[in-house]
Parts: C-alpha cells; structure tokens; sequence
C-alpha cells in the first residue's frame, strides 16, 4: 500500500530543509495510510506501559507493539525519503507516538543532539501528522537556521520569551545573515514534516476543545 500521494522530491526541497533546519510537505499522506495509522496508534496507546526493559511507556517504541508501524520503517517509499535527505547508507532509530489529545498541555522548547565528534553523520525526524494541526493548537514551532548552531540540549518552556533567554545573544541566521525568528507551523492533515535533529523546536497546548492530534 502506498504511504504517499504522487510527489516529486526536488533539489529546492533538500536545500529549503537544510537552510530552515525543517520542511513541511502537507497533504502527502493517503488517505487509507491515515485510517491505518490511526488505528494502529490507538492500539498501541491502549497498552498502559513497556513490558519490556525500562520504564519508558509503550507509545516511546511504538513500532515494537504493531507490525503495521514496523513495516513502515522498511517501507520502500519511506527509505527513499530518508535517502533523498542522507544519503543511500541509512540507519533507523526509534518510533515514537507523539499523540496530543485536547487540553494536552504541548512540549517545551528543546534541541537535540547526534553525533557531535562526527558532524558529517546525519539525523532527519520524520513526522506523520494524521489529523493535522493549527499554530495555536498542538502546532509544531520552529527556529529557522537553529539548526546550524548545533545547540545541544536546549530546553525551555513552551514560552518564546524564556526560549531566546536560554538561547542566549547568537540570533543571526549563520547562512542568510538574517535575524532568526519563530515559525509557528500550519500542517493540513495528512502532513509530513521533516527536521533536523538539531533544530530548536516546540509544541503549543492543545485546546481543551479539540479531539485528539494524531
């Protein structure tokens, strides 16, 4: 089954996610894959807790608890995004369900970090947002050019303000000169985003109103 709609990876896409640090491609989920995955994740949040090593929940290994999740990791259209990003030699890493029901209260602003010694090593998020998602609704937010700093470990409240404290003075765009600013994102369902690693990012609450996020 296809994961995507018919779609065109370009030179201009590479480039756009290398300079902002993320790249929103709405609307690229099928419409089946979205009922699937839905599904699927539903599922796996109704496992209360890991059996397995560590007392992280079910949903921080959600390909473990569902062979449709897992089969996307191997997914040929799924490896050719990846590649399309880093390059034929690719690893996979982890699946997280980052599902946000109404009244969810967001995510702080955070980095991460990967393969600090070795720079040259790659690491792409790929995002799924099945039902899609408003800026001021468990909205994804970003910092444009962030990325490039390589900031490790950044963490703050969900607050802008408290964010650039942590950040600290470097505000300019180390590629563009411009100054760096938040982008809070729109993603029509069915949206896949991808992101650096590094790149300093959030989420908004969740209005207590809304159905879930998936």
């Amino acid at each position: 089954m296809p994961l995507f709609k018919p779609h065109t990876w370009t030179a201009e896409h590479k480039a756009q996610l290398d300079l902002d640090g993320h790249l929103v491609l709405p609307d690229l989920l099928t419409d089946a894959v979205r009922r699937q995955l839905t599904r699927s994740i539903t599922r796996v949040h109704d496992i209360p807790r890991s059996t397995g090593p560590g007392p992280k929940p079910s949903n921080m290994y959600a390909a473990e608890y569902d062979i449709y999740l897992e089969s996307l990791i191997t997914h040929p259209q799924m490896l050719e995004l990846a590649q399309n990003v880093l390059g034929k030699n690719i690893r996979y890493d982890h699946c997280v369900s980052l599902v946000r029901p109404g009244g969810n209260s967001g995510s702080g602003w955070h980095t991460h970090g990967y393969s600090e010694s070795a720079p040259e090593h790659g690491f792409v998020r790929i995002f799924f947002y099945i039902n899609g998602f408003a800026p001021d609704d468990g909205g994804l937010k970003a910092v444009p050019g962030s990325h490039l700093y390589r900031r490790v470990d950044i963490r703050s409240s969900v607050d802008d303000q408290e964010m650039w404290e942590r950040w600290g003075s470097e505000r300019t765009h180390p590629k563009t000169g411009e100054p760096m600013e938040v982008e809070n994102l729109t993603a029509p369902r069915g949206t896949v985003a991808l992101m650096w690693t590094h790149a300093l990012h959030g989420v908004t609450p969740r209005q207590p109103g809304s159905d879930t996020r998936w």
